[in-house]
């Protein structure tokens, strides 16, 4: 073998196995394999999962908070007018790829070895697009990168945005974005949705769009991104990120919205760290949480998972690129806190953002599959999302592609001296 993990605990078991890889794939699971490989790493007990899925990121906007001023009151449209004028004041884009590397780097480091990335392509030149087609193919070892043509200023309410699309993807965009809720009118927003779909018939692409990311009840372009993919055999090739209308709609209204996403197959993908903190600032008292029905949304079957969507941006100027971390938050915002519950969250970072990303067949710690994993330094599922611990090693492919030491705290008795282990047991 070319490498052995030992030791293993995986989320679903209770004995502890070892991970026998070869060739870059899983060869055998097992306890105690008497096998011997070129590299032998011994995960203590610790729990180990598949990698975690970033499928909601904006790459080219990462690390530019402050740059050229701050959001100073920290909302959606303050955020765009600000990007804005960067795109204004840096067209060149001259920092895109030292920043979006540093962001991809961070993610990797924890874990995380599927992105997707939204590329404003509302650039004449579509600069940053094509810088983000070479760093996909420069950390292509180390983190498969989707990208997807984002209009950020609007299909129809931005000069030639369609053609400016069709132009990403045949340069090797991967996915067809969309942002209707942002369209000047109502009628506009339906038409863009037409414009998306088309696009992706043309090119053979998922689609995967911002949909109705407002406190606006009456924003409701996501039944018609549903019914689309039913009437043109889009079914489960569909994304919507963000829905936060969703906590605003009336229960009857929500409930029926439920089924046409379960028999469209729509990947519902929530961002706890944005819309937490964007949504609802309008709101005097009673203020609202921000982020769409993921428990609601779960338990009729639709597939959920969460996005990290921003790294220290106009939007917002905190993150690390932790995707513990963001379920960590969703268990609270959304109400996810019962034992079953927390599993699910984690799902939603793991398996059913897997289902998002389309590699559903080719992921997890399943023999015949590619070799990757994460050893945390945890030893259970919940103490994973309750301490968002160091990951310990990462492997891509049967290859360790980030390692991490956990740090230590001790307690000082006088002369004596502790060191405090947070972990349950």
């Amino acid at each position: 073998m070319d490498l052995i993990v030992r030791n293993a605990r995986l989320a679903d078991g209770d004995e502890l196995v070892d991970l026998a890889v070869r060739a870059g794939t899983f060869a055998e699971i097992g306890p105690r394999l008497k096998l011997s490989a070129q590299t032998e790493i011994d995960a203590g007990g610790n729990l180990v999962c598949p990698p975690f899925i970033d499928p909601h990121l904006h790459l080219d906007a990462a690390m530019t908070a402050g740059i050229p001023r701050y959001n100073i009151s920290g909302s959606h449209p303050e955020g765009i007018q600000v990007w804005c004028e960067y795109k204004k004041a840096y067209p060149q884009f001259e920092d895109f790829k030292d920043r979006a590397r540093r962001a991809v780097e961070w993610e990797v480091a924890q874990g995380t070895l599927y992105i997707r990335t939204h590329i404003d392509i509302c650039d004449p030149s579509l600069t940053a697009l094509k810088y983000m087609l070479e760093l996909r193919e420069e950390m292509s070892d180390i983190v498969d990168i989707q990208i997807v043509a984002f209009p950020q200023d609007g299909i129809l309410s931005y000069p030639k945005a369609p053609e400016l699309m069709r132009e990403a993807l045949m340069l090797g965009a991967d996915l067809v974005g969309g942002i209707p809720h942002c369209e000047w009118t109502r009628e506009d927003g339906v038409e863009s949705v037409g414009v998306v779909y088309a696009l992706a018939e043309e090119f053979d692409r998922m689609i995967d769009v911002h949909c109705d990311e407002t406190d606006d009840d009456h924003s409701r372009f996501l039944e018609v991104l549903a019914s689309q993919a039913i009437k043109r055999g889009f079914q489960n090739r569909v994304s919507a990120g963000h829905t936060t209308a969703m906590h605003s709609y009336n229960n009857a209204y929500a409930f029926k919205l439920q089924g046409l996403l379960g028999k469209a197959g729509v990947n519902i993908i929530a961002n706890p760290f944005d819309n937490t903190v964007l949504q609802a600032r309008f709101d005097t008292y009673p203020k609202r949480r921000g982020i769409t029905r993921v428990k609601e949304l779960l338990a009729a079957g639709i597939n959920v998972s969460l996005g990290h969507d921003s790294i220290m941006d106009p939007w917002y100027p905190l993150g690390k690129g932790d995707m513990l971390a963001a379920a960590q938050l969703a268990i609270h915002v959304c109400h996810m806190s019962g034992f079953d519950e927390m599993q699910q969250m984690f799902d939603t970072i793991t398996v059913n953002s897997a289902k998002t990303f389309g590699i559903s067949d080719s992921y997890g710690i399943v023999p015949g599959r590619r070799a990757d994993l994460v050893i945390l330094d945890a030893r259970s599922v919940l103490d994973a999302l309750r301490l968002c611990p160091a990951r310990l090693t990462v492997v891509k492919a049967g290859r360790v592609v980030a390692e991490t030491q956990p740090s230590q705290s001790r307690i000082h008795y006088g002369a004596e001296s502790k060191v405090v282990d947070y972990r349950k047991d």
